[in-house]
């Protein structure tokens, strides 16, 4: 995909709501008549900065259907160890996707689906209208997207200047698998917050080691049906074992089709005209500004998202400065390592951390 072709920001909104909801509670935020808002300027903030960077031709938000879950129907067990949410959060949920429709972008809530879904079409939409996709997440689920065509801006502590901007050599960099892999790794790994176990005893690390060595889970357990060779050399007999019980294959069976996503979901989009297309309108993006106390965003949001000194070009994020610790992690006095560890190279994590953003 040419480097010039223009970029679709598709943005997880529940994700990055639930991510400031947390970190900006301390503001305590409030509308004159009460209701909470700091979660929803958390995510106007992040917005404003990803498109600063980024400089997007349209902007699509994705939101959980706040009512209705396909999934949990099909599998009750999904994400049945979550409480039940907070007042304040469902408010500023149902609050940020109207206040994104307020500036004009294109918001997608799908019937009994989630956010991921609306980002998994974007990235098989973007590339038939001859556009990039730019994932906006703080979550790893997004991770499978990523090809010649879909970035992902994970979000990580410090904001959008401090995130990654994921491409699939980064993400060998990081994880040491390709994205085709993830979901792999993720289904063997199981999702704690999604009440999905994994197969017993497989970590990501060991996941990892076994995709490379096999190339898919689907190969690891086709070896373990035949001499289970490969797999014995690649993590013991042990682990080996504990790999053929049936189990361990209904488990990352099962997994796969809850991980999978929608990628068939209609967009409305029109990359030329219409919702989500920027420039946004001026009036819109001040007026937003306004009543979420962003006094000092709304330039840059007008910059930004409404064009005020004309289109924008993307921004070049700055690699800051980073040293990894000496001693590859701290250990006090009283809880020394229990084995000697090798020190990891310096420059060889340096490196790794700066390929990250390059």
């Amino acid at each position: 995909m040419d480097d010039e072709a223009p970029v679709l920001l598709a943005i997880d909104g529940n994700s990055l709501v639930h991510r400031s909801f947390h970190s900006q509670a301390a503001t305590g935020l409030r509308s004159p008549d009460g209701r909470p808002l700091w979660a929803i300027r958390g995510l106007l903030t992040q917005l404003v900065a990803a498109a600063e960077r980024i400089a997007p031709a349209a902007i699509v938000v994705g939101f959980d259907d706040p009512d209705r879950s396909v999934r949990r129907d099909r599998w009750p067990q999904y994400k049945a160890s979550r409480g039940q949410k907070l007042d304040t959060l469902v408010s500023q949920l149902r609050g940020a996707a109207e206040v994104a429709r307020e500036l004009g972008l294109a918001v997608v809530v799908p019937d009994g689906l989630e956010a991921d879904d609306v980002l998994a079409s974007a990235a098989r939409y973007a590339p038939t209208v001859g556009a990039r996709t730019v994932i906006m997440t703080s979550d790893r689920d997004a991770f499978p997207l990523i090809d010649e065509h879909t970035k992902v801006l994970r979000i990580i502590n410090g904001g959008v200047e401090a995130s990654p901007m994921l491409t699939a050599d980064r993400l060998v960099t990081m994880l040491g698998i390709r994205p085709a892999q993830y979901r792999d790794l993720a289904a063997l790994r199981g999702d704690p917050s999604d009440n999905l176990p994994g197969v017993r005893g497989i970590g990501p690390k060991i996941a990892a080691k076994l995709l490379v060595a096999c190339g898919s889970a689907r190969a690891v357990f086709e070896d373990l049906a035949d001499t289970g060779e490969l797999v014995r050399r690649t993590v013991g007999p042990a682990l080996a074992a504990r790999l053929a019980e049936p189990e361990s294959r209904a488990a990352w069976e099962l997994n796969c089709q809850v991980m999978a996503m929608h990628d068939d979901l209609p967009l409305e989009l029109d990359l030329s005209r219409g919702p989500g297309v920027l420039p946004l309108p001026a009036d819109a993006v001040s007026a937003v500004c306004a009543a979420h106390q962003l006094t000092w965003t709304a330039p840059a949001a007008l910059r930004a998202l409404a064009y005020q000194d004309g289109p924008p070009a993307p921004v070049p994020v700055p690699v800051r400065a980073w040293t990894p610790p000496a001693t590859g992690g701290y250990h006090g006095r009283r809880f020394p390592p229990l084995r000697k560890r090798e020190p990891a190279g310096r420059a060889a994590v340096a490196a790794n951390q700066l390929a990250l953003f390059e």
